[in-house]
């Protein structure tokens, strides 16, 4: 079974590149984030046509997540318990949208869905803009208010499969910062405080794509040329419990999603799991998705 994320950067641009990546690599399930737009602005139709359902949490033209699965989801989650909110309410999405424990209106930044065994998660992490905005402080709320909800999850049931997905906008390493531009001490991203909040989740969930592809970025801006250069940054993962890690038995970067016309500045991070060793067979319930020319 294979299992991955995807910053799409704007779904309705790129769908059908999306799309011939699932069918082409096939896909399971694909975590995606910035999708930027409503529900019934996502392209459903093109999905559906190659075999995949959606659950879907956006809310405007920014931000956004969603899932595309082969199999059935349930106890879909649109946020968790202690999501700090940010900004202003959007206008229209008042009621959809909800506040914050901090009192603020939530954003479209994280949806959980459960196939077969796995608990997943897709997850779009703040971005924090600078140091000194307060978009940082709200990214390291964030984050920490995540962390607290991973760690009661594996401690109610310490065999739960869970995988935490997408674009954490943090280079937990030195050498998952390519781009000249972000400077430690300087810049977010390479923050002491961002680094050190990412590894807090170590103990309750791992990487479990770096220990078998330790190199490589997943994101190139597009600007001054960052992809040819390879100035890219290392900022997707598939961070999973142990009982999700147990069942890895291989992981990719697919760097050439980049190439080409239109991408993404984020490639694809995907893992190949074992379900069996879950007890579950995940049997298709669904037909193969067509092959698009």
């Amino acid at each position: 079974m294979r299992i991955a994320t995807w910053n799409v950067n704007s779904i309705r641009t790129r769908a059908p590149r999306v799309v011939d990546w699932l069918v082409r690599e096939d896909i399971d399930v694909l975590a995606m984030q910035e999708i930027k737009c409503k529900p019934e602005q996502f392209p459903v139709e093109l999905f559906e046509q190659a075999g995949y359902q959606l659950e879907i949490h956006g809310l405007n033209q920014w931000n956004g997540v969603a899932f595309a699965s082969r199999h059935e989801m349930t106890d879909v989650a649109r946020g968790f318990e202690g999501m700090p909110g940010f900004g202003k309410p959007i206008k229209g999405q008042e009621a959809v949208q909800g506040e914050g424990p901090n009192g603020l209106p939530l954003e479209a930044r994280a949806l959980g869905v459960t196939v077969g065994d796995l608990r997943l998660w897709s997850l779009y992490v703040p971005n924090g803009r600078s140091l000194d905005d307060p978009h940082f402080e709200y990214k390291l709320e964030w984050l920490n208010a995540l962390r607290a909800n991973a760690e009661r999850w594996i401690a109610e049931d310490p065999e739960l499969p869970l995988a935490l997905m997408g674009d954490f906008n943090i280079a937990p390493l030195p050498a998952d910062m390519g781009d000249p531009t972000f400077i430690e001490g300087v810049s977010t991203h390479v923050s002491p405080v961002e680094r050190k909040t990412f590894e807090a989740f170590l103990p309750t969930v791992q990487d479990v794509v770096r220990p078998i592809v330790p190199e490589g970025y997943t994101f190139w801006d597009y600007k001054q040329l960052r992809f040819p250069r390879n100035e890219g940054m290392r900022i997707d993962f598939i961070m999973g419990s142990q009982a999700f890690a147990d069942t890895v038995t291989d992981a990719s970067i697919h760097r050439d999603e980049r190439k080409g016309d239109g991408p993404s500045d984020h490639v694809p991070v995907v893992c190949d799991i074992d379900p069996t060793l879950l007890g579950d067979t995940f049997e298709d319930e669904y037909d193969r998705p067509m092959i698009f020319g």
